[in-house]
């Protein structure tokens, strides 16, 4: 019962360190709203309507494809909604409310009158790319998309990082000594070449550059994990825990691995960090994600390559640079709440 107080006690200690780093806090609270506002882009920006009215029916085409048919059209095909004889028959029989920017990620305006990529105006903020897609639609869809993948590689890569460190430092002996030595070989391989030689043979998509990556990110959190074990494997609560007839799987992720996690959970913001820059960076290579993805490193690429256009430049330079820039300051301050020199 002590020790559950105790331990609880910590992690108030902790909670309470972190409150007080107001630069986290705040960088904390800006993330989550960020985030959480990715997640309903397509309410935010979308080239369909968000409700519509039609001869007193009620459509919802964010949920529900419908044809120009249904509206009046002639053809079977999928509704567009910028069609000007589409937006004259509902506009002649009903209503139709659109999102704030009425540009999905994909949607190239054909009505632009100057070329592209269009500086920002009324209807574009931040102006258009080289091919007319809308960048403030692009990066919301971006933004949400970097931040899930890097997630996603977070996670899986820790989780098996994890595993192999406590493997390795709990055990010892040998199977540590094939472990380090296997990881030594992994590490020298090449990462970038090995994507190049996937990337030529098929595109990658998310799934499979998301295994490409995790194949290599998973040795980020091995070795700190490996010397937790090894330092903890003789303590006399594991010992004690031996005796007892406990097993080792039981030892291993019920008494000793809590521990480890700790110093490890420090590093999930800087991990997040690297995973959205690995995937920018493969981007703008064109070695990333295929072009029907919104990517942040696509709108990189294309500020290079529209140096005549700087606001594509300075519009990703600051969404990139605001990203990491919370992410690192809410991984310091994860860093010095658990950090108990600092505390004490």
């Amino acid at each position: 019962m002590e020790k559950g107080i105790f331990t609880k006690n910590i992690k108030q200690e902790q909670i309470d360190a972190f409150k007080r780093n107001k630069r986290a806090l705040t960088s904390a609270y800006i993330f989550l709203f960020l985030f959480i506002i990715s997640l309903f882009s397509e309410l935010i920006a979308n080239d369909k309507p968000l409700l519509l009215k039609y001869q007193n029916d009620l459509y919802f085409p964010i949920f529900s494809d419908y044809t120009d048919k249904d509206f009046g059209g002639d053809f079977p095909t999928p509704a567009d909604y910028k069609d000007p004889y589409i937006i004259k028959q509902i506009e002649q029989s009903g209503w139709m409310l659109m999102p704030i920017i009425p540009f999905s990620f994909n949607t190239v305006d054909y009505n632009l009158n100057v070329p592209t990529p269009s500086a920002p105006s009324q209807e574009h903020w931040l102006g258009t790319d080289d091919e007319g897609r809308d960048i403030v639609a692009r990066i919301f869809y971006g933004f949400r998309l970097s931040i899930i993948f890097s997630f996603l590689l977070t996670v899986i890569s820790s989780i098996i990082g994890i595993i192999t460190g406590a493997i390795q430092g709990y055990f010892g002996g040998k199977t540590d000594l094939i472990f380090q030595r296997f990881m030594e070989i992994w590490e020298t391989l090449p990462q970038l070449f090995i994507i190049i030689i996937i990337a030529s043979i098929f595109t990658p998509g998310f799934w499979s550059l998301l295994i490409i990556l995790i194949a290599f990110s998973w040795l980020n959190l091995t070795g700190m994990v490996r010397a937790e074990f090894l330092r903890t494997r003789n303590m006399e609560y594991v010992k004690a825990a031996k005796s007892m007839g406990a097993g080792n799987i039981r030892i291993m992720f019920k008494h000793i691995l809590p521990n480890a996690v700790i110093t490890t959970i420090t590093f999930v913001p800087f991990l997040l960090a690297e995973g959205i820059t690995a995937l920018t960076a493969l981007d703008f290579l064109g070695l990333g994600l295929p072009a029907e993805y919104p990517s942040l490193g696509d709108l990189v690429r294309q500020g290079k390559d529209n140096l005549q256009a700087p606001w594509i430049g300075i519009s990703i330079f600051i969404v990139l640079s605001t990203l990491l820039s919370l992410l690192i300051f809410i991984g310091e301050g994860i860093r010095d709440a658990f950090d108990t020199r600092r505390n004490n």
